[in-house]
């Protein structure tokens, strides 16, 4: 996402949750749930648009029997007219907003939470024609904005960058992220905010390859309070339209 901080302003949404003691939980599945705000993206600003059609076009459907690998994934389409555009879906699990129901009216849980995996298979029968995938892990609470941006450039270039809070730009790792096509792709992200409160990119697990991004940013202001994820597809230069799956979408926080 070209300008992130901006599209985080904007964004709401249900799913479902396990507890596993200590203040911590899964989310399961969350591709199947409701919740799910869609919207575009334009170049060059970037900013969160809802009625931007056809200069960008995006739809979402869950259900989806084939491909899948539990017997219902979830399609995610991008097109339109303009080159470079992307489209971006948000979910609120908990506090603000929560989809959950997991609203943290205390304002207990979210700061205690300092770990965070988001795992998922991601499916494409033309993925070359990407310019990049984006998943992403949010944390706000406290005037802090936690942003742990992770991007697979496919068309930009086979290379996963982090978001750098503070610089508000992309960081290239140096990992190099080729998915397979006309396959599902397996990916783990573990994230961490410290016990100084940076943000800590832990991992990426790609296909059973494990990389260390070796990177630690700093947060930002915010009077945000939630946890929430993203998920982002990026156009080409032909703004090409193409579609991917995800299947068994977990989320864990503690």
């Amino acid at each position: 996402m070209k300008n992130y901080a901006l599209s985080l302003l904007v964004l709401g949404i249900t799913a479902s949750a396990l507890a596993i003691g200590g203040g911590g939980g899964t989310f399961y599945n969350l591709d199947q749930q409701g919740g799910w705000n869609g919207y575009g993206m334009l170049p060059t600003a970037y900013n969160i648009c809802s009625n931007c059609s056809p200069q960008v076009t995006w739809a979402r459907q869950t259900g989806v029997r084939l491909p899948s690998l539990s017997g219902s994934s979830t399609r995610h389409d991008v097109g339109g007219t303009t080159q470079y555009a992307d489209a971006f879906w948000n979910n609120k699990l908990i506090g603000d907003f929560s989809t959950q129901g997991l609203p943290d009216t205390n304002k207990t849980l979210i700061p205690s939470l300092h770990n965070f995996i988001y795992d998922v298979y991601f499916f494409g029968n033309n993925i070359a024609s990407s310019q990049a995938l984006e998943f992403d892990i949010n944390q706000f609470f406290g005037g802090k904005s936690f942003i742990w941006g992770h991007e697979c450039r496919i068309a930009g270039g086979h290379e996963w960058d982090v978001w750098d809070n503070v610089a508000m730009r992309w960081h290239p790792t140096g990992i190099p992220c080729n998915p397979r096509n006309n396959a599902w792709n397996h990916l783990t992200i573990q994230a961490q905010r410290n016990f100084r409160n940076q943000v800590v990119f832990q991992s990426i697990t790609l296909n059973g390859v494990k990389s260390q991004p070796n990177f630690v940013s700093s947060p930002t202001g915010t009077n945000w309070y939630g946890v929430t994820i993203n998920y982002q597809q990026d156009g080409d230069y032909k703004q090409t339209p193409y579609s991917i799956w995800l299947d068994k979408l977990n989320f864990s926080y503690w």
